[in-house]
């Protein structure tokens, strides 16, 4: 039996948890489905990542009001992927903090990412019906910017390519925490089909040099403690160079994108095989470390149709 298509097998709803990493500062899990963060100030709340749909934002706004009845301010993107900026209007935050690169994506290749993605995900995207459109910034930047919630300051930085092009972390000093979006994963397969692996790992050791207490990761468990925070750094390394090594070899050699796949499978099925999203992400890391091992350094765009086509010609 061929297997479904990316996560449309995936329909059990996620046990939610809600974890403290700091002073005022809380991290939204859910088994593997995207995250998302809590930073508390003296009179407002930021959260980051919006959720794929208002239906989901709203479990997010739950939790928030269980810790705290302060408005939301702030609503920070740290990238462009529907299933983190989708569900925004929910918040009803005043300002959308996103990188400019990310912003530039969305006008590239927003709505694409839109339909392919809601394809992928059925599950995220039930309650579609509330997405008013493509989610914009209110406000954007380039390398770094400082938000300050009464006297907490929240660093918002570009610290390089990763999980995309416009990847952010968002950085609070005075706990010394930081919320890293997808360029962090926790037991958690990488989505690396808008990635960038030649620079990724060097981006993560930008981070390992915050040596931080508490990271926030895109999907899988809050990490509390440096040993957690270093795993979580060697193990998303790990999964990035073992996907990269076997196709590029393929790549560079000669062969095909089929004969990538099954040289990334061999190398990567049992050490990755049980971390979420795993079969679902492969095709699509391949592809992209197949195209990068080649010299396209831009991502190229994934459509609805795109990711079908490569999903068929590459399963056995």
């Amino acid at each position: 039996m061929a297997k479904a298509f990316a996560s449309q097998g995936d329909l059990a709803e996620k046990q939610i948890s809600f974890t403290q990493i700091g002073s005022g500062l809380w991290a939204f899990t859910a088994e593997g489905d995207p995250n998302s963060g809590i930073i508390i100030g003296d009179d407002s709340v930021m959260v980051i990542e919006a959720q794929a749909t208002p239906r989901l934002a709203r479990k997010v706004i739950e939790k928030v009001r269980s810790v705290t009845d302060k408005p939301i301010s702030h609503l920070v993107l740290t990238h462009y992927h529907a299933v983190r900026v989708l569900g925004a209007s929910a918040y009803g935050a005043p300002q959308i903090i996103m990188s400019e690169k990310a912003r530039s994506m969305v006008v590239e290749r927003g709505q694409e990412d839109w339909d392919s993605e809601f394809d992928r995900f059925p599950r995220l995207f039930q309650g579609h019906e509330e997405i008013p459109g493509l989610t914009w910034p209110t406000t954007t930047f380039n390398n770094r910017m400082s938000v300050y919630l009464g006297n907490r300051r929240v660093d918002l930085m570009h610290l390089g390519r990763a999980h995309t092009a416009g990847d952010i972390v968002a950085y609070v000093p005075d706990e010394n925490v930081m919320f890293t979006g997808d360029i962090v994963e926790y037991k958690s397969a990488c989505y690396c089909g808008d990635g960038h692996f030649h620079d990724w790992p060097g981006t993560m050791e930008a981070i390992r040099r915050f040596d931080v207490d508490a990271i926030a990761p895109g999907r899988g468990d809050a990490l509390v403690g440096k040993a957690k925070v270093n795993e979580a750094l060697d193990l998303t390394r790990d999964f990035l160079e073992s996907t990269y090594k076997p196709v590029a070899k393929v790549a560079l050699g000669g062969g095909s994108l089929k004969e990538a796949w099954n040289a990334c499978r061999e190398h990567c099925d049992a050490k990755f095989g049980d971390y979420a999203i795993y079969e679902h992400c492969l095709p699509f890391n391949v592809a992209r470390a197949y195209d990068e091992a080649r010299d396209i350094d831009t991502p190229r765009i994934w459509t609805a149709e795109r990711d079908k086509e490569m999903w068929d010609a590459l399963q056995d």
